[in-house]
């Protein structure tokens, strides 16, 4: 297990390396090319040292056109979320907006957006909420509000937008794809109340049936499953091979899984607790069925 910034690091370090060998150039060549110390090169495609986005642009441009625009987009995005606070850069999904609330988010918070931001696909199985890319505004409030006792309003309202921002990854070009099997729990929760419930159930049922969602529930009838260990996000990532990475969040913190072995286990438990669940047009009726019950 270990935190994003350091996944991230290794990560981009491992494909930058490669490129190189790819262009044909040294390490050494490399860094005549940019004007920097050879050893710069190598803390960099060791992971350990981070590298700013314009400092990416430079080194793609060395080694050439080998480089895909998508693969350029995206590692200049991991760039950002591997140096932790930093300067905004741009993406393949617009520029690094979440950097105007440093002050605000907590660091593992930005880690988790710029890595929902940069991937392909999210899987996700959530047991008491429901999953922040489909939040209505009035149940992130409440949500933020339960989980956040006694922030200030302005404060609840700019954690609020932040929520419905991310929901643009959804409506990106391309867009993110999402899986996500919700417990029955989440949808008979009366979180912020009747009318914020049947709002977001209402909205639950209008997203279902977006092409690039996909949403299942897990019912009751299921009994003990593998997701009763805890809720987890799998993303997975375009151009850059065995990029996948876990994301199990905890009450003060966040953990970050990359090991092969972490990856096909947590990605067989997702498929199993897919499996168990109802298909999405039974959950879909489902959910409306509880959106006009409430």
């Amino acid at each position: 297990m270990q935190h994003g910034p350091a996944v991230r690091r290794r990560k981009l370090g491992e494909e930058l390396r490669a490129l190189r060998d790819r262009s044909g150039l040294t390490s050494g060549e490399a860094a005549r090319i940019m004007g920097w110390h050879q050893s710069k090169i190598s803390r960099i495609e060791t992971g350990r040292s981070g590298v700013k986005p314009e400092d990416i642009r430079l080194l793609l441009d060395a080694y050439g056109e080998i480089v895909s625009p998508e693969q350029r987009a995206l590692l200049e995005a991991l760039s950002v979320s591997a140096a932790g606070p930093g300067p905004a850069g741009d993406t393949g999904r617009g520029r690094q907006w979440w950097h105007d609330y440093r002050g605000l988010l907590p660091q593992e918070y930005r880690d988790f957006i710029s890595l929902e931001a940069g991937a392909r696909s999210a899987r996700t199985v959530e047991l008491s909420v429901v999953p922040g890319l489909l939040q209505t505004p009035g149940y992130a409030r409440a949500v933020t509000r339960a989980a956040l006792g006694g922030l200030p309003e302005p404060k609840v309202d700019a954690l609020v937008d932040v929520r419905l921002a991310r929901q643009s990854v959804l409506r990106a070009d391309p867009p993110l794809e999402l899986s996500a099997v919700l417990d029955e729990a989440v949808l008979r929760r009366q979180i912020g109340g009747p009318g914020v419930m049947a709002e977001q159930l209402r909205h639950l049922a209008v997203v279902s049936k977006l092409p690039q969602v996909r949403l299942q529930v897990l019912p009751f009838s299921v009994g003990g499953h593998l997701g009763l260990t805890g809720p987890f996000v799998i993303f997975s990532f375009p151009d850059i091979a065995d990029l996948d990475v876990v994301v199990l969040d905890h009450l003060t913190s966040s953990l970050y899984l990359e090991r092969k072995e972490d990856l096909e286990a947590y990605g067989a438990a997702f498929r199993t607790i897919q499996a168990h669940a109802l298909p999405p047009q039974d959950s879909s009726d489902l959910i409306s069925s509880l959106a006009d019950d409430a």
